[in-house]
């Protein structure tokens, strides 16, 4: 059976797997690995949101990217049949005027600093989010840490810098590496996009469980 060795695992909690209602923000290199890892493990009410399509640069670390020049949640779809898309930037004026609150969890995979300082204030309760995976090339230094404590990552410390001066106080915690960048270009490492990814997972299937 298809689920077998998750319901195994899980137990009678697995019916919560799939009575979740998952939204993912950004399907490349973290999004795209989530994704993967939610729908095998038995979550399929899934949503997924992007507006890019596959760049052959994408290959490294992104799950799908052979299907060059198509859009990513067209092509996802057809590897996942059961989720649901929407070819969408997600912009500042996105986050505000859009209702996630229906979602379980909302899964933020994007590296646009404004429309995560959004997502952080407006749902931060429900959110999953990651800080910078570029550049680093050590899965092992990843950890789920509150937001106030990270370090070694400017696009995270921009983040955080923002949310004081509009007085967010609350308790958040993110998806972190304090590996010290190892390289000034746009590096990036499967080994640690796909961990962020799958760590992300990990954290939703926990929380749902946890329910």
């Amino acid at each position: 059976m298809k689920y077998e060795r998750c319901k195994s695992l899980f137990g009678t909690d697995f019916s919560k797997l799939q009575k979740a209602k998952i939204i993912i923000l950004g399907v490349g290199g973290v999004g795209a690995h989530a994704l993967d890892c939610l729908y095998r493990s038995g979550v399929t009410n899934i949503t997924i949101v992007d507006f890019d399509t596959y760049d052959e640069t994408n290959q490294n670390r992104q799950i799908g990217s052979e299907a060059i020049g198509e859009i990513k949640v067209n092509h996802l779809k057809t590897l996942y049949p059961n989720i649901d898309i929407i070819n969408q930037r997600i912009d500042v004026q996105w986050v505000k005027n859009t209702d996630l609150s229906s979602y379980d969890f909302i899964l933020d995979a994007i590296d646009d600093i404004y429309p995560k300082i959004e997502l952080i204030k407006k749902y931060y309760k429900n959110l999953i989010s990651t800080s910078g995976t570029a550049k680093r090339i050590d899965p092992t230094k990843i950890e789920y840490i509150s937001i106030w404590k990270t370090f070694n990552d400017p696009f995270i410390r921009k983040i955080r810098n923002y949310l004081k001066k509009d007085n967010f106080k609350s308790k958040f915690k993110v998806i972190f590496s304090g590996e010290v960048p190892q390289s000034t270009e746009k590096g990036s490492f499967i080994g640690v996009t796909g961990t962020f990814g799958l760590t992300m997972c990990s954290i939703t299937i926990n929380k749902i469980l946890s329910k």
